[in-house]
């Protein structure tokens, strides 16, 4: 069952009664780091609850260039909205990390959001916090810098999947500079420097696949 939780996400706001419930007329399934959940404009026939692990939500330019819209973690529920409007799939879904989850058929799924109604107003909710994430990150795009975006991303991830210890707040996630680049609209060359810069200023520290914020509230002033 879930351990930790991503606050705010679907699951977390369920109740326990809901929750089990939900997970029942599911089934679990596996999928190993850099499998596809889902692909852009593909009919909806699931939704898929995230048990444990991290998966990117991100769509594909008409070059060819990939832009990630978000990081999902534990309690996301991915493939909804076209669960909901019966539209193709907005985006692609693939993991991270290696991925627990519970499947769910769309038409059992959309029963259940009809008989419990709580569930039915906590999906709403979700939906109306994404919607307003994603009018604030396209205000971001137009008003920050490289360096700023770089630091509010990075703020984001340390607040959401932070390993907090005594003297850092360790991102452990295999998310490229490339990757780094498509979430906050900059090229590569560009994320190294910001991190570069980061760095120098002693706020953060890098290795390999993994970034320990030495000063948070550094690097959310950064951000502003």
């Amino acid at each position: 069952m879930l351990t930790e939780v991503d606050p705010g996400e679907f699951v977390a706001e369920l109740t326990p009664a809901d929750r089990d419930e939900l997970f029942l007329i599911g089934r679990r399934r596996r999928w190993p780091a850099g499998a596809t959940l889902f692909s852009e404009g593909d009919r909806s026939t699931t939704v898929v609850l995230v048990i444990s692990g991290r998966a990117k939500v991100f769509s594909l330019t008409a070059q060819g260039g990939e832009v990630l819209l978000a990081i999902r973690g534990p309690g996301a529920l991915l493939g909804e909205m076209s669960a909901l409007d019966g539209a193709p799939r907005s985006a692609s879904v693939s993991a991270l990390e290696p991925l627990e989850t519970y499947v769910v058929g769309v038409a059992a799924f959309l029963e259940f959001l009809g008989s419990h109604p709580d569930a039915a107003v906590r999906i709403v909710r979700m939906i109306v916090s994404r919607l307003r994430d994603a009018d604030r990150k396209r205000v971001e795009f137009g008003t920050y810098d490289t360096l700023g975006r770089v630091a509010l991303r990075l703020a984001e991830l340390a607040e959401r999947f932070g390993d907090s210890q005594p003297d850092a707040v360790r991102i452990s996630l295999p998310l490229t500079q490339d990757e780094l680049a498509a979430w906050t609209g900059s090229s590569r060359e560009s994320v190294t420097k910001a991190l570069g810069a980061l760095r120098r200023q002693g706020i953060i520290e890098t290795s390999r696949r993994s970034v320990s914020v030495i000063d948070l509230d550094r690097l959310r002033a950064r951000a502003k």
